[in-house]
């Protein structure tokens, strides 16, 4: 996406995000339309994906909001522009953009899983354990363990993030700090899980961020998203199969039967599977919150 010209000073451009300066205690950051898969970004974006990831973090914040912080400030134009000159000149922006508390934030990526499947799966058929924890024998791909799973990763600039347990995660954070943040991704997790199966939807796993705001843990970035999640249709998960998804699997699959060997640059990706991976997001956006993407910022 194209730059505005105002006195935002540009901190990061990431997979998927643009970070930008808006004075010392705030920050904007911009969810662009870019899909990334195997830490590589595509050629071609996908529409109104960066409306999805902004409009269901907003989603989540809110639905936690009444007894858990976030950084998030607000994703209304309206708001956004009091504090960032000229925020209109780039229409783009609308929808995609949240203006956000200055965190510091947690070096862990917080992964909560309550199925066996990904990275997790490859793990446990190799050596009968998650992310070097011993779980129960005999599961399946897609099967739910016995209670959801904290399972950090390393946070990599470059490359990809590393799966440790939870010893060497307290190295890093320290104890008090993880055992607050499993604390809470756990509860988080477990109530997202119960709202998305009222809606028909197994959530699978996620990813969250965490900082530190004033001292307290607080909800940063995007919140249980197709980018950070995976999302199963509960009618159609079968043990041992791959189920269909809301999240970006079903692309990543896309990529795996091209041949391509995951490192740059890209294949061309279709103009058919642009569209049903952007019809993908929409509707993970609408079943989720029943909602409709078209009343979201930006449409």
């Amino acid at each position: 996406m194209a730059r505005v010209s105002t006195p935002l000073r540009h901190l990061y451009s990431g997979k998927v995000r643009d970070l930008y300066d808006v004075d010392g205690e705030l920050l904007l950051m911009v969810a662009s339309d870019r899909l990334s898969a195997y830490d590589v970004v595509m050629n071609e974006p996908i529409p109104h994906k960066g409306r999805v990831l902004t409009a269901l973090s907003d989603f989540w914040i809110n639905e936690f909001a009444a007894d858990v912080p976030s950084s998030l400030v607000s994703c209304d134009p309206a708001v956004i522009a009091r504090s960032v000159p000229d925020f209109y000149a780039e229409p783009s922006w609308s929808g995609r953009a949240m203006l956000v508390r200055r965190a510091e934030m947690l070096p862990l990526e917080c992964i909560v899983r309550g199925r066996l499947a990904g990275q997790a799966y490859e793990e446990y058929v190799a050596k009968g354990t998650v992310h070097g924890t011993r779980v129960a024998a005999g599961l399946e791909l897609t099967d739910p363990f016995e209670a959801p799973m904290f399972t950090p990763s390393t946070k990599s600039a470059e490359g990809h993030d590393r799966n440790i347990d939870l010893v060497e995660a307290a190295s890093i954070v320290g104890r008090a700090n993880l055992e607050r943040a499993q604390a809470l991704c756990l509860d988080l997790f477990t109530r997202a899980a119960a709202r998305m199966a009222s809606r028909g939807i197994v959530l699978a796993d996620t990813k969250f961020e965490l900082g530190l705001l004033d001292g307290e843990l607080v909800l940063c970035d995007e919140v249980i998203t197709p980018d950070s999640s995976r999302m199963w249709p509960a009618d159609a998960i079968k043990s041992g199969h791959v189920p269909p998804s809301f999240d970006k699997q079903p692309f990543r699959d896309w990529l795996d039967a091209q041949g391509w060997q995951r490192t740059p640059p890209p294949p061309r990706v279709p103009d058919d599977v642009v569209e049903v991976t952007s019809a993908r997001y929409v509707d993970a956006y609408e079943r989720v919150t029943g909602r409709l993407l078209v009343d979201w910022y930006g449409a």
